[in-house]
């Protein structure tokens, strides 16, 4: 007795063959079925399907290619297992895909077949599909520009054939190889893991399908497949397989927890799990460093201590002081020079004021009257218009005279006479 006739079930439920009879119809897998099915009923060209390893892309690919009525479809899935392949296979390929008879090895002869038979099927009223399954494998612009080559293929108002790609998330790194193609996506879609609620649909869906009444896994199992699955369907059926066969061994009708993680342990998950569980902690354990005014008291301290060690600035201040008292003095000491140098200009040493100064005219006397004469009026200041000899600034050392702006109007009548004897002379 197998572990099948233990458990009553008539095929085995968590194989991991694509068989479209276990096809799950999750949310997202009904999502992805109506878009694709509107981009090739609605000939749009170029589509994409892109998801994780084991998410069922390839059972949604056949899925898909069942579901496509034959009258109304001339459809071929193609499987790429190789990234060697070359742009001659990839078209000789697609043309027997197609039902071209005998397709030509040269590249231009098999254009023109391919070509031919996409306008036979559309006066026939067929749109021609080709799914490409693995499509991450095709790593060549050579490649790529084939594609956009056959997608060019139209006639007013439509394309001629449509291509559905179905991969791994590099797809899209290989699509930049020929950006014009890439413009050319119509439809992208892209698969997630299930959530818990749908790896219990999944599980039990599948038990069904094999001929179970009910479920054999207890809810803390199935939270645990989960868990260790992170909602990968190929990793479920690992899993759940694994699982009945330890309970058939056993001998439970049931599988439990403790079940999962032994089997989740032997196939080295529980670890990987674990590894993941661990590494929020860690990362908490060492958080990110944090600015010195919310980091507590201890980083407080050690900047009061730099600072403390750090010279004083009030030692600067007097040097600073100090340097502009003397500037100032400096200045003070240039002005005051400056303002004996403007006294001492206008006062020429004494022997060149006497050598310099002509004898003054004699007065003229008063005409004869009947009056008495008028004495004349004595000189408001001396005639000369140098200043005396006593009158010559002290030394440096002296104060400054005073200026005798009273005087100047005076000394200023005094020439002016002075001039008027002068001419008379």
């Amino acid at each position: 007795m197998d572990y099948l006739e233990f458990f009553g079930l008539n095929k085995e439920p968590f194989s991991n063959a694509p068989d479209v009879r276990f096809y799950y119809n999750s949310a997202q897998h009904q999502k992805a079925m109506l878009r694709l099915t509107y981009a090739v009923d609605s000939m749009k060209g170029f589509a994409i399907l892109i998801g994780d390893i084991g998410t069922g892309k390839t059972t949604l690919a056949r899925m898909m290619l069942d579901n496509l009525p034959e009258e109304a479809y001339e459809s071929a899935l193609l499987v790429i297992i190789h990234s060697g392949i070359t742009a001659d296979w990839l078209l000789k390929k697609i043309a027997l895909q197609l039902g071209v008879e005998d397709p030509s090895d040269e590249k231009i002869k098999v254009l023109s077949q391919i070509y031919n038979r996409l306008m036979e099927l559309d006066q026939q009223g067929k749109k021609a599909v080709v799914l490409v399954d693995e499509a991450q494998m095709l790593k060549s612009r050579e490649l790529m520009e084939e594609f956009r080559g056959l997608s060019n293929l139209e006639v007013p108002g439509r394309k001629l054939i449509t291509f559905v790609f179905f991969g791994l998330p590099e797809i899209e790194e290989n699509l930049k190889l020929d950006p014009p193609l890439l413009q050319r996506v119509a439809l992208k879609y892209r698969l997630e893991p299930l959530n818990e609620d749908s790896t219990d649909a999944y599980i039990r869906h599948r038990l069904r399908i094999s001929g179970s009444n009910g479920c054999f896994f207890t809810p803390e199992a199935i939270s645990a497949v989960h868990i260790f699955s992170r909602g990968i369907p190929r990793m479920i059926n690992t899993i759940c397989d694994n699982s009945l066969f330890e309970a058939y061994l056993m001998k439970n009708r049931s599988v439990s927890q403790e079940i999962i993680e032994s089997v989740a342990r032997d196939l080295g998950l529980f670890e990987m799990e674990k590894a993941k569980d661990s590494e929020p902690k860690s990362r908490a354990a060492a958080p990110a460093p944090e600015p010195p005014e919310a980091a507590g008291e201890e980083p407080l301290e050690e900047v009061q201590t730099l600072i403390d060690e750090e010279p004083p600035a009030p030692k600067v201040v007097p040097e600073e002081k100090e340097d502009v008292e003397d500037l100032i003095r400096e200045l003070e000491a240039e002005s005051k020079g400056a303002q004996q140098e403007m006294v001492e200009i206008p006062f020429p040493p004494e022997p060149k004021v006497q050598e310099a100064a002509p004898p003054p005219p004699p007065l003229k006397e008063p005409p004869v009257t009947g009056k008495a004469p008028v004495p004349p009026r004595p000189a408001a200041g001396p005639t000369s218009i140098y200043p005396p000899a006593q009158s010559k600034p002290a030394a440096p050392e002296a104060k400054k005279p005073e200026p005798k702006k009273k005087e100047e109007p005076e000394i200023i009548d005094d020439i002016d006479k002075l001039l008027e004897r002068l001419e008379d002379k």
